[in-house]
């Protein structure tokens, strides 16, 4: 027998058929199914997205049925396994993911579907419950909130030192930008962090020679 006799006896041997039975089938899809639904659910409480897309927590859900599925087919011949190859090769998906966050979740559920159909259960399990303790204890980290922006459009270009000393006054960190002159008018952005906004507010448009005052706030997070 020569080496390519062997050779393709393996791999068909390796791409022989589990005969799994009907209720074997069954269970795998029933543990994709809960798996699915648990993933929707942590993702629905994890995620901090200002426009909540339930579509994508739908797909998320319904990946791991659909991928082990996939891997059941893909086991029972070698031929149909080729053709999935083929078929799933000239798929092009071109929805861009706006947060890293939601990539993990992709990549988790299309694991979870992987591994159900490949008919490790446990590890589905157990890697889910992994997964679901370090996103739930790295998202409750402690964390600072980013500074904020205070933008100020002045009159009398020289109330700049008085501006400082009350930002200062009121806030644990601060720091000048921008300065942009125009003719008689001077427009600042102050990059700080403070718990005194509205009193910092209040009192910069009690000030003479300030025309307009505007603190905004930003969703970045710094690490403390």
């Amino acid at each position: 027998m020569s080496f390519n006799d062997i050779f393709t006896r393996t791999f068909r041997e390796g791409f022989a058929n589990t005969d799994l039975g009907f209720m074997e089938i069954i269970l795998v899809f029933a543990l994709a199914v809960c798996i699915g639904g648990y993933i929707f659910l942590v993702y629905r409480f994890v995620t901090k997205q200002t426009f909540y897309s339930k579509h994508f927590n739908i797909s998320l859900a319904v990946l791991p049925v659909i991928v082990a599925a996939i891997i059941l087919a893909v086991q029972s011949s070698i031929v149909i396994s080729l053709g999935m190859v083929g078929a799933l090769s000239i798929v092009r998906f071109r929805t861009a993911i706006k947060d890293p966050i939601d990539l993990m979740f992709l990549f988790w559920s299309i694991s979870a579907g992987i591994i159900c159909g490949a008919g490790l259960g446990e590890i589905a399990v157990i890697a889910s419950l992994i997964i679901t303790a370090m996103v739930v204890a790295l998202d409750n980290m402690q964390i600072v909130r980013a500074p904020m922006l205070l933008v100020l459009n002045v009159d009398n270009l020289d109330t700049e030192d008085e501006i400082l000393k009350i930002v200062s006054a009121h806030c644990k960190y601060s720091k000048v930008k921008s300065r942009n002159v125009t003719k008689d008018r001077l427009h600042m952005i102050i990059e700080l962090r403070t718990d005194k906004g509205t009193a910092l507010l209040k009192e910069l448009s009690a000030k003479d020679g300030i025309f307009s005052v505007t603190l905004m706030e930003h969703d970045g997070e710094a690490v403390c």
